[in-house]
């Protein structure tokens, strides 16, 4: 495992684009330490971020790893090249002179994808965890870990979206290609969601609920749905409001996860078979 690392981060560190791509990543999630400071006008008094108490435990471990999970299409940019460039520089068919298998040089992605992305999530606990110190009313240590689960699900969601983006690098060869088919899946799905919402307003056939727990880029989206309506501007600034007052569920659902393991599972077996049977 450690020579498979060894070959893949190298490659990560003769990349510019790669090492660009995550410098900017990185700039934005420490960036989100001085969020707080900002300051916005609400009925002509001045409050910053912080006072409106969105950065108090345990609520940022939901927001901060919504939000931040946005930018996992920068780090995508990087999967995608960084599989794009082995065919283009022929480093596959040179791996293979060396002694590779075919497996080994899928593995050695999604071992790349694995330490990459616990880096990350890392990186991500360790701003939740100092926003929440600095900004927070709450302290007590008892209720600072109350939602983590919200760090595991980024770190699960995240794994399956770049396993994707590693298949569709090695599906289409180029990584404008990969993001593409990314996003015309995406918008695939979006044509699903429209078709199961007629027939469910048409005839009562809510297949939507199942599909969203099926379709790969749903199930890697809602293992962290969006924070925003737990709360509500009012007169007197931001109130959480009552869980009754809403169906939804906003916590991170076991079958996301079960899905989201299954479909990193498929993808990279996928990438693996495609391999297989291309001639480099």
């Amino acid at each position: 495992m450690n020579r498979l690392l060894d070959i893949e981060f190298h490659k990560f560190r003769n990349s510019k684009s790669s090492k660009v791509l995550t410098i900017i990543y990185l700039v934005i999630v420490v960036a989100l330490m001085f969020v707080g400071l900002y300051e916005i006008e609400i009925k002509g008094t001045k409050a910053s971020l912080s006072d409106l108490g969105i950065f108090d435990f345990p609520f940022i471990w939901h927001l901060s790893t919504y939000l931040i999970s946005f930018l996992k299409f920068l780090i995508a940019i990087v999967i995608v090249s960084l599989v794009a460039n082995e065919y283009s520089n022929r480093t596959l068919k040179q791996n293979l002179i060396d002694g590779l298998s075919k497996k080994e040089l899928i593995l050695s992605k999604f071992y790349f994808i694995l330490i990459f992305t616990t880096m990350l999530t890392a990186l991500v606990f360790l701003v939740c965890l100092l926003l929440g110190l600095i900004y927070s009313s709450i302290t007590e240590p008892n209720l600072i870990f109350i939602n983590i689960e919200f760090i595991a699900a980024f770190f699960i969601s995240h794994i399956a979206f770049f396993a994707m983006c590693l298949f569709a690098g090695v599906l289409v060869k180029r990584s404008a290609f990969a993001l593409g088919i990314i996003g015309i899946w995406g918008i695939f799905e979006l044509v699903i969601f429209g078709i199961s919402s007629y027939l469910d307003l048409k005839f009562g056939w809510s297949v939507w609920d199942l599909l969203r727990d099926v379709l790969p880029l749903n199930s890697i989206s809602n293992l962290v749905v969006e924070p925003f309506s737990k709360v509500s501007i009012v007169k007197t600034g931001i109130e959480t409001l009552s869980q009754s007052e809403f169906e939804k569920d906003y916590g991170v659902r076991w079958i996301n996860v079960i899905v989201c393991a299954i479909w990193t599972a498929l993808f990279t077996y996928w990438s693996y078979i495609l391999l297989k049977r291309r001639d480099l």
